[in-house]
Formats: C-alpha cells, sequence, structure tokens
C-alpha cells in the first residue's frame, strides 16, 4: 500500500487546484493508492481534486470552518497490521509517545500530523511521527512548492519519505528531504534505515 502525505494546503484565490503549482504534483499523486491529508484545506476543492487519483482520508484543520463529510478532527486506521492515527494538530509533539496516544481513540503506531508547516519525521518510543510539512506554503513562507511525503506499507515493514516537490522560480524550496524505514520484530518497530 502506498499512501500519500500532504497538509496545510491553505489553498489561495491565486489558484483554484494544486496542479497550477506545477507538473509534479499530478505526478506524485498519480503513484499512490490512498491519500492522506492532514488539515487545513481551506476549500473542500482540494478533496475534489485529490480524489482523482486515489481515495481521501482527511483530518479537520483550525482553518476548515465549513464542514466536509470527507474529513474528521480525528482518523484512525488499520492498513497492512500497522495501526495509524491522524490529526491536523499534534500539540505538545515533543512530549512523551506515552503522551501523545490520548489524542486518539486507541494505540497507535504512526501518528500523522499537520499545522506547523514544517517537515518532521521521526521514530521514538515505539512510535513513527510523521508531519509532510506544507505542499503550498512550506515553512509559512510565501506560496512555493513545498513538500509531501509518501507511506508504503507493507505487513512487518514501513518506509516513510519527505520528499521536495520541486522549486518554484524565484522561490526556492526551504525544505529538507528526510526518510526512515523501520522493520517490525518480536522486540518491536526498529529503524533499518535513517535519512539524513
Amino acid at each position: 500500500m502506498i499512501i500519500g502525505l500532504l497538509s496545510d494546503t491553505h489553498l489561495p484565490n491565486l489558484i483554484r487546484d494544486l496542479d497550477e503549482l506545477g507538473p509534479e504534483t499530478v505526478e506524485f499523486f498519480k503513484s499512490v493508492d490512498l491519500i492522506f491529508h492532514g488539515g487545513d484545506l481551506t476549500t473542500p476543492r482540494v478533496l475534489d481534486w485529490l480524489e482523482q487519483f486515489a481515495p481521501v482520508v482527511c483530518s479537520t484543520g483550525n482553518n476548515d470552518p465549513i464542514p466536509d463529510p470527507r474529513s474528521e478532527e480525528v482518523q484512525t486506521l488499520e492498513i497492512e497490521g500497522w495501526r495509524i492515527g491522524m490529526i491536523h494538530s499534534l500539540e505538545g509533539q515533543f512530549r512523551p509517545t506515552e503522551q501523545l496516544q490520548a489524542y486518539f481513540p486507541e494505540p497507535v503506531d504512526i501518528m500523522i500530523a499537520g499545522h506547523t508547516h514544517q517537515e518532521r519525521l521521526e521514530h521514538r518510543e515505539g512510535v513513527t511521527l510523521i508531519n509532510s510539512g506544507s505542499i503550498t506554503f512550506p515553512h509559512h513562507k510565501e506560496l512555493r512548492m513545498g513538500t509531501v511525503g509518501l507511506l508504503e506499507l507493507k505487513p512487518g515493514w514501513m518506509k516513510t519519505e519527505i520528499m521536495l516537490l520541486g522549486e518554484t522560480q524565484g522561490s526556492p524550496n526551504p525544505c529538507e528531504a528526510m526518510s526512515i524505514e523501520i522493520e517490525m520484530n518480536g522486540a518491536g518497530p526498529q529503524i533499518i534505515s535513517q535519512t539524513p
């Protein structure tokens, strides 16, 4: 299962759909089986556009005042044996993961969030924490190409990448690519490889 991750589109009036950022956006979403949006769409049009590529699961962000039946504040799923929880804002994200589990109705192996516009990927205390950053306003800078995430899952194995979509002419991408590969064994999840 290949899952595309994005968050904080904050789709401005300047553009109608994400493909106006550049062809990299379409190419990325054409390669996935499922899409997780971490919230702050600002318009349901984003979900409409994403659904042409794959089914979408979305968390409601603090800038999503219009209710949409495709979005819930907290999402939990089990895919390929991995328990995944997604919420827009993982407040206190540097607290022990045991405390962060309280955001979800049941313990999860993978926590996905957005809100900060800052890409983040780490594995600690048996949990992988993923923030794919912002696809349109990375690091809270003006409109430009930012980051997306790719989560590959198999029973007992996962790989997550934070990827730079590209560069916007005159506005360089300020983000950093990163990846982590995890394998489940008798002692629980273990890191196989990590960059940087």
